[in-house]
């Protein structure tokens, strides 16, 4: 999938990378927080030893930083942005011309997937459309 990022994205991914020495293949901003997505195998690089790399990124942005560790498989990237919510079992499938996650959590950790305000379930349909074209997440 081809994603499109803005000037000011493509700014934060460069100083992402700068500050932490992990690749950043993605970036969304909201007014509350950015999100940068990290190559596979880049998130101990991206938070680094005792979390210094991911304090000095929060720290020069303003902002809560988040960070998500991309797969080329859509059902574990998907597992990947719902961190920390232990997530059963994931399930796409297509119905009436459109791709859908079913995603299976606890029933005590429903709050927790949603998140508050629903922002963590908007991060993960946000992520799961741009990069493998999901056009909705259901938590059930």
């Amino acid at each position: 999938m081809e994603i499109k990022l803005t000037t000011e994205e493509i700014r934060y991914i460069a100083l992402f990378g700068h500050l932490t020495g992990a690749e950043a293949i993605d970036c969304i901003l909201d007014e509350k927080e950015v999100v940068f997505v990290v190559k596979k195998g880049d998130m101990g690089l991206a938070i680094g030893k005792k979390g210094i790399n991911i304090n000095r990124i929060k720290k020069s942005i303003g902002n809560p930083v988040e960070v998500v560790e991309y797969s080329d498989d859509a059902g574990e990237f998907i597992q990947n942005s719902f961190y920390p919510v232990p997530v059963k079992k994931i399930k796409i499938f297509n119905e009436k011309n459109k791709k859908l996650a079913s995603v299976g959590v606890a029933m005590e950790d429903r709050g927790l997937a949603i998140g508050k305000n629903g922002r963590r379930i908007k991060k993960v349909k946000k992520l799961a459309q741009r990069h493998y074209g999901i056009d909705d997440v259901i938590i059930n």
